[in-house]
């Protein structure tokens, strides 16, 4: 495992106090999941951009063209 130091602003730290203190984690265990977090929107993003260049818009319509032409439920519409 690895060791990061990091400055956090007190107003910042001291938000980061109370919450971890409510539902009795660590600001360490806090840190680490908001990093995780991050990493995987990071990540999706990348490979959501990498699939759209992949895409081809023909077999977007194909796969659009066998959608039945009809009006949506009540419930799903917006």
């Amino acid at each position: 495992m690895s060791a990061i130091t990091i400055n956090v602003p007190q107003s910042l730290f001291d938000k980061l106090m109370e919450v971890t203190a409510k539902d009795r984690s660590t600001p360490e265990h806090f840190a680490l999941l908001a990093l995780a977090e991050k990493l995987s929107s990071v990540i999706t993003v990348e490979y959501l951009e990498e699939r759209a260049k992949r895409a081809k818009i023909e077999r977007f319509e194909q796969l659009l063209s066998k959608a039945p032409d009809v009006e949506p439920e009540d419930y799903d519409r917006l």
